[in-house]
């Protein structure tokens, strides 16, 4: 099994290229990227903030996606066995740590997935709500059910049905998805730019208020956000690249990806904003539309399940509109999802799991660890914070590895192979030994002090509170523990399959 899994490889550079926008190209791009574009824009524009985001694309997101192609085409294992071969036995803990962060947002980004598919059929089957009111309705009348339990299963069960069969399916559905929402936000976005007002949204998200660039809160927004839109240090990317063929350029290939990704970050952003600029702009102030705009309402889901579906009610053809639009979301969510499965699978492949019983055994792990989220958005939020904070670390981790192994060594006979036509400069070596280790201990020490100062003042060192720093630090640490405890026989079950 395990010498057969080693020959698995995309079969296409088009294919492999899909699958990792497929990572990349997630509800981060179209229900988190343009609330935080709003949310962190000043009284002229939100450019300041895209500038930011922009930077860490160059000095976080793509040095990452060039270490994870590296890691993972060297190791041709998961994660965990990838990690092992460039940092060591000792350090199999790290590896592991790195995918279970991953692995810990499936268990809620699978919730999401079933929140997507659930409106996909709604804005099908049923009449779009007359105003906020009703669609609030909609919604507590969904979170109110078991739907949310149900629809999370779903997504689960088809991301398990896929993973099954191997990269080849990964590569086969990919190429159909990501085409597929590619095609639908292009036609949104030709609808959107036809809304009277839409102009002045567009202007908006483009027009930099350089103050808000003092603002140290911006700076970590745009990194979290870079990171949750390329899919940079979860250890997605470095799975995938275990799939990668030697004759592939990994430089290329990981600009492709990282400006691929923003690129769609973008297109979104304009649709969000033209639409709702446009259908609001006669009613209300330019302060009032995005005060709607940054309104993140239950777990975050203001702007795209409350707001969204009846500002397509009141335009022309917004049915059709709100389908597209659910529709590109689901694509969204559903293949990265994919890839989440995969990466957990993996490492049980990599042990000597059959894929069959490794994909069984995630997915109902995957819907048992999902249901608190599904049944509390309360829960839900608690893990959005938690390990979205974790990529940080992740992203450390990373590094660290590359560190052990030799940066320059790596960028020299990982990267810079014989078939790379273009070769990687030292800048890389500079930016993951030191600017990377630099940014995450500068933002996580920052995001320290925010949640004891500011975000959770007076709860900050209680483990219960739902975002105070306790309840980081002890989840991280009792993964962390475990992950410690059992090293040895990690990486003994690893190595030897």
């Amino acid at each position: 099994m395990a010498a057969a899994a080693k020959k698995e490889r995309f079969a296409t550079k088009w294919g492999l290229i899909l699958s990792v926008l497929g990572i990349a190209v997630g509800t981060g791009n179209i229900w988190r990227f343009p609330r935080i574009a709003a949310e962190n824009g000043g009284e002229t524009g939100a450019g300041a903030f895209l500038i930011a985001w922009v930077t860490f694309l160059f000095i976080w997101s793509i040095p990452l996606i060039i270490a994870e192609y590296g890691i993972g085409r060297n190791g041709r294992k998961g994660v965990v066995g990838s990690y092992i071969k460039m940092a060591g036995e000792r350090f199999a803990w790290m590896g592991s740590f790195v995918g279970f962060v991953a692995t810990a947002i499936m268990f809620y980004y699978s919730v999401v997935a079933g929140w997507c598919l659930y409106y996909l059929m709604e804005s099908i089957f049923s009449a779009l709500p007359e105003n906020v009111e009703d669609a609030q309705m909609v919604w507590n009348g969904f979170q109110g059910s078991t739907l949310p339990s149900v629809f999370h299963g779903i997504m689960i069960c088809l991301g398990g049905f896929v993973i099954l069969k191997g990269v080849k399916s990964i590569e086969r559905i990919n190429m159909i998805l990501i085409p597929s929402l590619l095609l639908v936000l292009l036609v949104s976005l030709a609808k959107a730019l036809t809304l009277p007002g839409s102009g002045a949204g567009i202007t908006y998200l483009f027009t930099p208020d350089w103050s808000t660039l003092s603002n140290p809160g911006l700076w970590l927004e745009a990194l979290t956000q870079n990171a949750w839109d390329t899919g940079a240090a979860w250890g997605l990317i470095l799975t995938y690249g275990a799939y990668m063929r030697s004759r592939d350029d990994i430089t290329i290939t990981a600009l492709q990806t990282g400006i691929g990704n923003n690129m769609v970050s973008l297109v979104a952003a304009i649709i969000i904003f033209s639409t709702v600029f446009g259908t609001l702009g006669s009613d209300m102030s330019d302060s009032q539309i995005l005060d709607v705009m940054r309104d993140s309402g239950p777990a975050s889901t203001g702007l795209t399940f409350m707001w969204m579906p009846q500002l397509f009610q009141e335009m022309a053809g917004g049915q059709i509109f709100a389908i597209l639009f659910f529709l590109g979301l689901t694509f969204a969510a559903f293949s990265s999802l994919i890839s989440m499965i995969e990466l957990a699978t993996k490492v049980f492949v990599d042990m000597g799991i059959t894929r069959k019983k490794a994909t069984i055994a995630v997915c109902t792990a995957g819907f048992l660890f999902g249901l608190p989220s599904a049944i509390s958005l309360d829960f839900f939020a608690n893990q959005d914070f938690v390990w979205g904070v974790g990529l940080m670390a992740s992203g450390g981790l990373i590094s660290f590895a590359v560190v052990t192994f030799g940066a320059d060594k790596f960028r020299t006979t990982l990267v810079n192979n014989d078939e790379s036509k273009v070769k990687l400069g030292k800048w890389w070596v500079f930016v993951i030994k030191y600017l990377i280790p630099v940014q995450v201990i500068t933002l996580l020490g920052w995001w320290i002090w925010l949640s004891a100062t500011a975000f959770a003042p007076d709860s900050w060192y209680n483990p219960l509170s739902p975002f105070s720093v306790a309840t980081v630090l002890v989840q991280w640490g009792i993964a962390i523990a475990l992950f410690k405890f059992y090293n040895k026989k990690i990486a003994e079950k690893t190595i030897l399959n």
